[in-house]
């Protein structure tokens, strides 16, 4: 368990920290939390290169139970509008969490064994579609407002151009969109630090 101190603990971080910062706008479609979200996938493809795939679930796991504390502490905290975190949200972030990770960790190590970059790049890419198309409808569409009837997520379906430009959708599509957009962006980004991460570490092992 020693050996995955690190990736557990930079698991912890990068929840924690998406979970306060989620509560800060960037613009009008995506909030600072949009920024270290995804790096929840670089720690789980290094600890998969690494450690390999048992491994990694258990770094998974222990960020979904950090976010399941942070959801539950964001419950109780009362903002302008209401909860932090709404049971919607809690759900949607859970689901998409857990099924997104556990996902990358399974594409990961079907292609672990060609190029270094395909492997990290390919899982966080289909695990970010996975997590976004999960997150969004769960905590915003109308469609699904039995699950906190209470919740009123109205302005989320307001019909507006699709992130300013395209053509007319309800809002949450927008904000779906750009934060795709931002995770396949750090997808790529990321296979820098993953390089290095595992070149060093690698090393160091051996």
């Amino acid at each position: 368990m020693t050996r995955l101190l690190p990736g557990i603990l930079a698991m912890a971080i990068v929840v924690v920290a998406s979970n306060i910062l989620v509560q800060h706008p960037l613009g009008f479609y995506l909030t600072w939390g949009a920024l270290t979200y995804p790096l929840a996938f670089l720690v789980n493809d290094i600890t998969n290169r690494l450690h390999g795939p048992e491994a990694a679930r258990r770094v998974v796991f222990v960020g979904f139970l950090t976010g399941l504390v942070c959801s539950a502490i964001g419950t109780q905290i009362m903002g302008e509008f209401g909860p932090l975190v709404t049971l919607r949200v809690a759900i949607g972030s859970g689901v998409a969490f857990l099924t997104a990770q556990l996902m990358d960790i399974v594409i990961f190590n079907r292609l672990r064994q060609r190029s270094w970059w395909k492997a990290p790049l390919i899982a966080s890419a289909l695990g970010s579609v996975i997590d976004t198309a999960i997150f969004f409808p769960i905590a915003f569409s109308a469609t699904l407002s039995m699950l906190e009837p209470s919740n009123d997520v109205s302005w989320a379906g307001e019909l507006m151009p699709l992130i300013g430009l395209g053509p007319v959708v309800p809002f949450w599509v927008s904000l779906a969109t750009a934060d795709f957009l931002v995770k396949l962006a750090i997808a790529v980004l990321a296979l820098a630090p993953f390089r290095i991460a595992i070149g060093k570490l690698i090393t160091k092992v051996a």
